[in-house]
């Protein structure tokens, strides 16, 4: 990895009252499709089959646009403290708040689709500075993946996550952090797993939510649960990932709508909160509305919906088949996840799990659905990890 500037300067985002203004107006002026044709009253079964329903999108339009509160969100950023670098050329925003404790640990914290580092904001201080003095505290570094949020938007092919592993690599060393814990989900699991497997002498274990096997693993021996997952694991690819095969073939298409206009975005992000989080019919009954919100008025200020979607095109079904993982790992699955490998499977490429956990809630999200489980399941898959 190139060294090309060892700066790392202070960041403070502060959208223009125009961009707001914008945004407002867009909304207010939206062209919306007629209801869906599987009408219900929620919590009816099957009411989102389709897509997100007419009246849940117009009911959120409505409040993004005359009551949510962006200014907050940039406030608990700044607070959090914000920093940019470049790496291979390529400027980087993260996220660092050094603990007080003096026995923290560097713990390097990276994001997937379609989130952002909007979704540890709830968790940092709980993390950072523990209530309970018992508890393991940490330095928190929480990157922008390239071409999400204020990171920059690569210009070429070849950011994909054996890449960006390399740089996050780089960007701990910058901050004086020569081995540190990684902890990820969704793609930001896949890049843990890639720092873990190519750079064990850095990295010295993780925490992962998502631990994908190796390809075409057998249902042999598996228990009754194990085989249900890699039933719903495989159900999961073949009649809910259309969005996937779009962003991984055609994401310059796509993306068009989703930099245009806030509602499409809005309504391509909405879909997988709520299908992807534990709850019955709405994703608001466990993830509060500001924080979705939250998440994609980061995308649409930043004009990210497309240079984030190319993540797919440059890295889908990229997990190399040989790597292996031999730092102490910790793993959770937690049960409404989209994507839940079985242990036998998963124990092919990581090859010293000394935690394995599945709570009883939680999808997709676990920060922003269940962020106290979140946080105890992690400090005690840290644990394990330290204590091998």
């Amino acid at each position: 990895m190139s060294h090309p500037t060892g700066d790392v300067q202070a960041f403070e985002a502060h959208a223009p009252e125009a961009e707001l203004d914008d945004l407002r107006a867009r909304l207010a002026a939206a062209r919306l499709p007629e209801a869906e044709t599987v009408l219900g009253a929620p919590p009816g079964p099957g009411r989102w089959d389709q897509g997100v329903p007419l009246a849940d999108l117009t009911d959120l339009v409505t409040y993004w646009r005359t009551a949510y509160d962006w200014r907050a969100f940039e406030s608990r950023l700044d607070a959090i403290g914000q920093f940019r670098t470049t790496i291979d050329g390529l400027g980087i925003h993260f996220l660092h708040r050094r603990s007080t404790r003096p026995d923290a640990t560097p713990l390097l914290m990276t994001h997937g689709w379609p989130g952002s580092v909007a979704e540890f904001t709830d968790v940092v201080d709980e993390l950072a500075e523990p209530s309970d003095p018992s508890a393991p505290a940490f330095h928190l570094v929480i990157p922008s993946l390239p071409g999400f949020g204020h990171s920059d938007k690569p210009a070429t092919t070849g950011w994909g996550t054996e890449k960006i592993a390399a740089a996050w690599v780089e960007l701990m060393q910058r901050l004086d952090y020569p081995t540190f814990l990684a902890h990820g989900g969704d793609w930001g699991g896949n890049i843990t797993t890639v720092l873990a497997g190519r750079f064990p002498q850095h990295v010295r274990g993780i925490h992962t939510t998502f631990a994908e096997g190796l390809p075409n693993a057998s249902t042999a021996g598996l228990t009754p649960t194990e085989a249900q997952w890699a039933s719903d694991t495989h159900h999961f690819w073949h009649h809910r990932a259309a969005y996937a095969k779009q962003q991984a073939t055609r994401p310059q298409t796509i993306g068009y709508s989703l930099v245009d206009s806030p509602v499409g975005l809005l309504a391509w992000i909405l879909d997988k909160f709520a299908d992807w989080s534990d709850t019955k019919d709405s994703p608001f009954e466990r993830i509060p509305r500001d924080r979705i919100l939250d998440d994609v008025t980061l995308y649409w200020l930043t004009r990210s919906g497309a240079s984030a979607a190319r993540i797919y095109y440059e890295s889908h079904n990229s997990l190399a088949p040989d790597l292996r993982v031999d730092v102490p790992t910790a793993i959770t699955i937690y049960p409404r996840d989209i994507e839940k490998y079985p242990r036998p499977w998963s124990a092919q490429r990581y090859r010293n799990i000394v935690r394995w956990n599945s709570p009883d809630v939680g999808g997709h999200f676990p920060s922003l659905e269940v962020p106290a489980t979140f946080v105890e399941d992690l400090r005690e898959g840290i644990t394990a990890v330290l204590n091998a």
